[in-house]
């Protein structure tokens, strides 16, 4: 899909890879850019600074109704959406122990949110026979994530979604993709003035690769969104980590452990 004069919803948009996308879309000429986010004013500051082609809307993502709210009012001041970018999500620490309140959270967040948009957006894409869905998943969705059951759930369910989605409806003219990038600056991964702190960066397994800024992950989702391509991978090693865990799951466990025992914190007094 070539952005120009395109609309184009983004949610999760008033900071990160959200932030950036939505300042990408603009500069390759979307149409319109509505940034959505439950940080209203975080989302009406970036689209004050993109200008008449953009809109805020303060959305909670875990809500269905705000996300029906979203597309409905977004199609009746343009007359459609070309692209929807379910790009919001949050991170929960933990393992299985972690409370049901904190999974239902990440759960309506990291899943739902796109399944709701899915619903809301699909049958005026279907009705016009065109139409683009990017999903934000996560390395940790084809990989894992050391130290959040959750989160590593989460964002497999994302993939998933995204290729029965891609399966289901590729030749009715339904474009799907879902970026999976490993480290990147954001709120998340602590932003911001610690964003240069080396030893915050080696405690994260993402961090073996570096860290991207956010306008660097934009970029490539941008050619890739030419492209039509589906999985979208900042970070090009992880295709080959993704290789290697199909092709030998048990090793790939054990060097899972290995690396999940580097990362805990040695006894103290140890050498």
């Amino acid at each position: 899909m070539d952005v120009k004069d395109r609309v184009v919803v983004v949610t999760g948009g008033a900071s990160g890879i959200g932030r950036a996308l939505s300042r990408a879309f603009a500069q390759a000429g979307a149409q319109a850019v509505v940034v959505a986010d439950i940080d209203g004013d975080g989302a009406k500051a970036v689209a004050d600074e993109l200008g008449q082609r953009a809109r805020s809307v303060r959305v909670d993502v875990a809500s269905e109704p705000d996300i029906v709210g979203l597309v409905s009012s977004t199609e009746e001041q343009f007359g459609r959406i070309d692209l929807f970018c379910s790009n919001a999500g949050i991170l929960v620490p933990g393992g299985v122990d972690v409370p049901d309140e904190g999974w239902d959270r990440i759960w309506h967040i990291n899943v739902l949110s796109h399944i709701y948009a899915a619903r809301a957006v699909l049958p005026g894409m279907l009705a016009r026979g065109e139409g683009y869905l990017l999903h934000t998943a996560s390395a940790a969705g084809l990989l894992t994530q050391i130290g959040s059951a959750p989160y590593s759930v989460t964002k497999h369910a994302v993939v998933a979604l995204a290729e029965w989605l891609s399966i289901t409806h590729g030749d009715a003219g339904i474009g799907v993709s879902c970026l999976c990038p490993q480290g990147v600056w954001t709120n998340m991964t602590g932003g911001g003035g610690q964003r240069r702190d080396a030893s915050a960066v080696a405690a994260s397994t993402a961090g073996a690769d570096g860290f991207l800024e956010a306008e660097e992950v934009a970029e490539v989702v941008l050619a890739a969104l030419a492209e039509n391509r589906f999985l979208i991978l900042p970070h090009p090693e992880v295709a080959t980590y993704e290789q290697r865990r199909a092709g030998d799951r048990e090793r790939w466990l054990k060097g899972m452990r290995r690396v999940q025992a580097s990362l805990r914190p040695r006894p103290s007094g140890s050498g």
